[in-house]
């Protein structure tokens, strides 16, 4: 928890930002909406007659205005008509406007779904080292705040951009029909606005995934300590952690601040350039009603035009913006769905002829990717079926990585690992890992119900299933004795279940998957004496006919293991059963006669 000068990857070094990548990614996010085109595709015509319907009313304005100043009295009628006419054009662009928005929102909500469950899916399958190296809070910022960010583009952004795309093309066509020059006026401007949107955009996309960084690193921070809040407490580090929290918020505040200026010194520019340029044509334009070059309704219409442009570039710069951070936080969602796990998979996988559970260790090497320093060195032996084999040493002995290396969390870096007979390499990782579990001694138990909990390995297993693994388990009895049963929630990791009844529940459901392999991470460690004996009376039923593997670190538990292996930096220095050992001499009596000393001091 305190390891507090990790720097995460996703802040570690500045992003390139390079043209080709961004189209590419933006290619990439659009091709989300894919399996959506259908819905997409009538929202596109909402889209296009909505924006369609809009650039009318400028022009049914300026008849309005021509009607207004007309001194027939004939205009009253034309005046009646082209009011009404207004009435009906607004009543179909909210009817189209209306399925514009529902359906664009539809396929916003979809996209965001499944970028969220194939972002989850996808870390599911990488390997135990990744998340090892980060922290989980950035990883869950990733699939909340990220892509929130792309879900605003997708639902909000896309139908923007597409109806000013059309108010855009078809705003400039009927301003040259109007006045050719006046138009050229107003597009003279247009260079200026392209120019701001191109500096300001490339800064925005930058602070907005700083800041998007920084919220996953607080995040994570805040993560990390409430889960461990019980160590917070008992250390009363709560100011501490405090005070960590809140310098990582105000750096988050600091970037927000500077995309805020950004925006805000962006917006304000835009702005200034479109009222200038109107200003512009009002004069030239009032000029030319005294000249009698143009009717007053036609130039209230140009107005209206001039504005609707200008209205348009004002939305596609904020838009440009916005695509910008979106890029910015799908590029982080695209940098966990481009992990790849370096657990290769077997082209054609090798199924053994019997899962009997044989273990075999053929003079294994082993390092973490990330240090130097050997951890396992020259390790044979061999594991038959139904043989228990505990693993003994001392601390940094190489132990838990042992274990570790049996379900394929890791792969060797030298030598060979083989159960039942084939290579771990060439077998397909979930049907081996089907065949093997574990009973840690910090049992993890999920936030659900007991019975939840229990078919985790075996999702189909009936209510009598549960009942007799709970039974073998020593568990029924506390479970039964809730007023929910096994419909009792346990709260996340298990916190409303005691030590022993967290440890008997994760019997039961090792027992209930009944695997050939059983790995052992000294599971009565931590309990007192009556919870101790009820374990161990479990684990003794878990145990039979399973080949076992048992870390333990108070050797008093291990006098009945057929093998005792004696590890000591990497190397197996010592093997054989208690009784052996004990006459031999060496590193495992003296660990045993130290706990054996201390014992009887305390």
């Amino acid at each position: 928890m305190y390891s507090r000068t990790r720097r995460t990857q996703s802040s570690a070094e500045p992003r390139p930002r390079i043209r080709g990548a961004d189209i590419r990614q933006l290619r990439r996010l659009l091709a989300t909406i894919r399996p959506y085109r259908r819905l997409l595709a009538i929202a596109i015509v909402g889209v296009i007659i909505a924006s369609s319907l809009g650039l009318v009313f400028p022009r049914v304005i300026g008849e309005l205005v021509d009607s207004a100043l007309a001194t027939a009295t004939s205009d009253l009628t034309s005046l009646n008509r082209i009011a009404l006419l207004l009435v009906v054009i607004f009543f179909f662009q909210a009817g189209f406007n209306f399925i514009r928005s529902y359906f664009l929102s539809i396929v916003g909500e979809a996209v965001v779904a499944d970028l969220r469950i194939d972002t989850y899916r996808h870390l599911l399958t990488l390997p135990v080292k990744f998340f090892d190296s980060r922290k989980t809070g950035e990883i869950t910022s990733r699939l909340t705040s990220d892509v929130a960010v792309v879900q605003n583009t997708v639902s909000g952004a896309l139908a923007a951009a597409m109806a000013q795309s059309i108010t855009l093309i078809g705003g400039v066509i009927l301003l040259f029909v109007i006045s050719v020059s006046l138009s050229l006026t107003v597009l003279a401007f247009l260079p200026i606005m392209i120019v701001a949107a191109a500096i300001f955009g490339r800064r925005l996309r930058r602070v907005s995934t700083e800041f998007q960084d920084k919220i996953a690193e607080a995040n994570a921070g805040a993560e990390e300590s409430i889960a461990a809040v019980r160590v917070v407490k008992w250390f009363s580090a709560e100011q501490v952690e405090g005070e960590r929290y809140s310098r990582s918020v105000r750096d988050s505040y600091r970037l927000a601040r500077r995309r805020a200026r950004l925006r805000a010194l962006f917006t304000s520019s835009v702005t200034f350039v479109a009222f200038s340029t109107l200003a512009f044509v009002i004069w030239q334009g009032g000029r030319r009603v005294l000249l009698g070059e143009l009717t007053a309704g036609e130039l209230v219409s140009f107005l209206i035009y001039t504005l609707t442009v200008a209205g348009a570039i004002g939305t596609f710069t904020g838009l440009y913006s916005q695509l910008q951070e979106a890029l910015g936080a799908s590029q982080r969602i695209f940098e966990l769905l481009d992990e790849r796990s370096d657990l290769i998979e077997p082209a054609q996988p090798a199924r053994p002829n019997v899962a009997a559970g044989s273990v075999v260790f053929e003079n294994v090497e082993f390092h973490y990717p990330d240090r130097d320093v050997m951890v396992l060195n020259g390790v044979s032996l061999e594991a038959r079926p139904g043989e228990v084999v505990a693993i003994v040493g001392p601390s940094g002995a190489g132990k838990s990585t042992l274990v570790q290396l049996i379900p394929r969390f890791f792969d060797v870096t030298a030598g060979a690992l083989l159960i039942d007979g084939v290579d771990v390499r060439e077998r397909r990782i979930s049907e081996l890992r089907e065949t093997m579990t574990a009973v840690p001694q910090e049992t993890q138990l999920f936030s659900g119900t007991i019975a939840e909990n229990l078919r985790v390995g075996k999702p189909e297993a009936s209510d009598a299933e549960l009942e007799a693994a709970a039974i073998a388990a020593n568990a029924h009895k506390f479970i039964t004795a809730f007023p929910e049963a096994y419909a009792t929630v346990v709260g996340e990791r298990g916190v409303k279940l005691s030590g022993g009844q967290r440890q008997r529940v994760a019997i039961a459901r090792a027992l209930l998957k009944d695997p050939r392999i059983l790995i052992l991470d000294e599971a009565t460690s931590s309990l007192d004496s009556e919870a101790e004996a009820l374990v161990q009376a479990a684990l003794d039923k878990l145990m039979e006919g399973r080949t076992t593997f048992v870390i333990a670190h108070r050797l008093s538990t291990v006098h009945s293991a057929d093998v005792i292996l004696v590890l000591d930096a990497g190397h197996i220095v010592q093997q054989g059963t208690h009784d052996e050992l004990m006459v031999r001499g060496g590193l495992y009596r003296d660990l045993y006669e130290a706990q054996f000393q201390a014992n009887r001091m305390n």
